[in-house]
């Protein structure tokens, strides 16, 4: 098991987290640029010497800030693949790859590295010959050529076109699943997370906010910044008792009801998906049925549509695109936006 417990002062906040992740799984750390997450990596693989704290993996401690306890970087064993993948523009594949390596074994062990990546064929091919994806395992199999007890990933994925993501996403997934080691994966994509790790950790301003599995994070965000970043619409209101337990008076004007009880009396927020609110030709407002004003129109592809919302609140809905077409909900256009009660999550804001 790898074990981190960080404080850390950085420019306006301090660092202050505690990560457990067993051998086999994967953890993502999520949350806005410069939020911490790149420093608690750093930490791990011994790159920064934080104010204080403990690293600890498989009983081996690897920092202690109460007793001096200092492993330097090359002795932790730590595979770290840089958002970059920060290869060596002048060696070969394989030599990137057999950099940490000892031994006259050395090209053998990184052509079987590569291999492990369906990469063997790019052995002797240079940094600037490779696309991003062969970029990316080239890096991979670098960082696990050495046999590491832990496995650090940095926005693995930034660096890769649209058309290489998806496909390099699987791969990495069902690598992470079975390297057999703690692996920590940071991403600011809620998406990324979902697909690469067993559990999310959201961090913002150098605090975990909430942890948990990726369907957890979903259905019960612990706040309206976790809610905003798994991708659901975060309107703001008040308890409205009078007209029942689940009611809300939204700010700026409209009404909704939740079939669950509202907090107590005050402000909160209601969390909706974009895919759960349809849209419906104007008429007078009632709960659930909210008067809007199209603001703007994006494709997604697929027969779908992301449309902007005015309620006047802003809330970002998903339709298909032949209900936008029959209803003509163009930028301007006057709507309601009818929002599934069943799905509505209340929390105190």
């Amino acid at each position: 098991m790898l074990h981190a417990e960080l404080t850390h002062r950085l420019r306006t906040f301090a660092l202050d987290v505690k990560l457990d992740v067993e051998a086999g799984r994967a953890l993502a750390l999520v949350g806005p640029s410069g939020a911490g997450k790149t420093t608690v990596l750093r930490a791990i693989a011994g790159l920064v010497r934080t104010d204080a704290g403990t690293v600890s993996c498989a009983g081996e401690r690897w920092a202690d800030s109460v007793d001096g306890t200092w492993v330097a970087p090359e002795r932790r064993r730590c595979g770290v693949v840089f958002q970059d993948y920060a290869l060596f523009p002048h060696l070969s594949a394989w030599r990137n790859v057999a950099y940490g390596l000892r031994g006259r074994d050395r090209r053998p062990r990184a052509v079987a590295a590569l291999a492990r990546f369906g990469a063997e064929a790019l052995a002797d091919a240079r940094p600037r010959e490779l696309s991003g994806g062969e970029h990316q395992r080239v890096a991979l199999a670098r960082a696990l050529a050495p046999e590491p007890r832990v496995l650090l990933l940095d926005e693995p994925l930034a660096a890769l076109d649209p058309r290489t993501h998806a496909a390099a996403t699987r791969e990495l997934s069902a690598l992470l699943h079975g390297a057999g080691i703690p692996t920590i994966v940071v991403t600011h994509a809620f998406s990324e997370a979902c697909a690469l790790a067993d559990e999310i950790v959201v961090i913002d301003d150098g605090v975990i906010v909430q942890r948990g599995t990726p369907r957890a994070l979903v259905d019960a965000p612990a706040s309206g910044f976790v809610a905003h970043l798994t991708g659901a619409g975060v309107l703001r209101g008040v308890a409205h008792p009078e007209r029942g337990a689940g009611a809300v008076a939204l700010d700026g004007g409209g009404e909704l009801w939740a079939p669950v009880a509202a907090p107590a009396a005050g402000p909160l927020l209601a969390l909706i998906r974009p895919w759960e609110v349809s849209l419906a030709a104007p008429e007078a407002g009632s709960p659930n049925r909210v008067p809007a004003t199209v603001t703007a129109v994006t494709p997604l592809g697929g027969g779908r549509m992301r449309v902007t919302l005015g309620l006047p609140q802003t809330l970002i809905v998903e339709v298909g695109e032949r209900a936008w077409a029959d209803l003509g909900a163009v930028p301007g256009a006057h709507v309601s936006a009818v929002l599934d009660s069943a799905s509505i999550v209340l929390i105190s804001g």
